[in-house]
C-alpha cells in the first residue's frame, strides 16, 4: 500500500510542476505587452536610472550631498580636469585604452565608496551622452549587486556644451568654469550661489 501511495504522490508532483511549467511557457510566449505597458515601462527605467545634470548642478550649487558623481575617464583626464565635487574611478588606464576587464578594482572601489557614503546615490559619468562606458560599468555593478545612477550628460556636454542643457534664463547667471576644476582631489564649488531658483522641489524638479 504505501510504494502505491509514494508513487501517486510523486506522479501527482509531476504533473504539478509539469503543468506549471506550460502554463508559464504559454503565458510568456502569447502574452505580448500593450504599447501603454511598453511606453510606462520605458520611463520607470528612464527616472530610475538617469539623472538631470541640471539638477546635479543646482546640488553642487547649494552644496547638497545627497548624491555623488563618480567620474569614469582615465586618472590623466580627471585630474587635468573634471566636474566639481566628483571623485575618479577610472574604466580606462589612459585615454585610448579602456581598464573594462578590472573587473575586481572597479567594483571594490564603488563598495568602498558606498560604505563611506551610506543612503547616498551614486551617479556616474564618462565622455558624452552616447558613450558606452557609464552602462557598460552600470552593467558590470549591476551584476555584482550594485546599482548605479547616470547623469544625463557627459564630460563633453557639461564642459563645451554649457548652453545645451542649462535654462536659457541661466546663461548669464552661471560659468562653466565655477562647476569644473583641475588636481586629483574633487574640490569644492567656490562660485556665485543664484539668488532665485526656478525649479519645483521633489521627485519631479529640475
Amino acid at each position: 500500500m504505501r510504494p502505491s501511495i509514494s508513487m501517486t504522490l510523486l506522479l501527482s508532483l509531476v504533473i504539478a510542476a509539469l503543468s506549471g511549467a506550460i502554463v508559464a511557457y504559454a503565458f510568456l510566449k502569447f502574452h505580448q505587452p500593450s504599447q501603454q505597458d511598453l511606453i510606462r515601462d520605458f520611463y520607470r527605467v528612464e527616472n530610475a536610472v538617469h539623472v538631470s545634470p541640471h539638477s546635479i548642478r543646482k546640488n553642487i550649487m547649494k552644496g547638497y550631498t545627497d548624491s555623488i558623481l563618480v567620474d569614469l575617464r582615465s586618472q590623466e583626464e580627471y585630474e587635468a580636469e573634471h566636474i566639481v565635487g566628483a571623485v575618479n574611478i577610472p574604466a580606462y588606464k589612459d585615454p585610448d585604452t579602456s581598464a573594462y576587464g578590472d573587473v575586481e578594482r572597479i567594483v571594490s572601489s564603488f563598495e568602498e565608496l558606498i560604505a563611506q557614503n551610506p543612503d547616498t546615490d551614486i551617479v556616474v559619468y564618462c565622455y558624452s551622452i552616447p558613450c558606452m562606458t557609464g552602462r557598460k560599468i552600470g552593467q558590470m555593478l549591476a551584476e555584482h549587486g550594485i546599482f548605479v545612477k547616470h547623469l544625463g550628460v557627459g564630460w563633453n556636454e557639461w564642459r563645451y556644451h554649457w548652453e545645451l542643457w542649462n535654462h536659457p534664463h541661466e546663461w548669464s547667471q552661471t560659468i562653466v568654469a565655477d562647476y569644473v576644476i583641475s588636481g586629483k582631489e574633487p574640490g569644492e564649488f567656490k562660485g556665485v550661489v543664484e539668488e532665485k531658483t526656478f525649479c519645483l522641489p521633489g521627485e519631479f524638479g529640475c
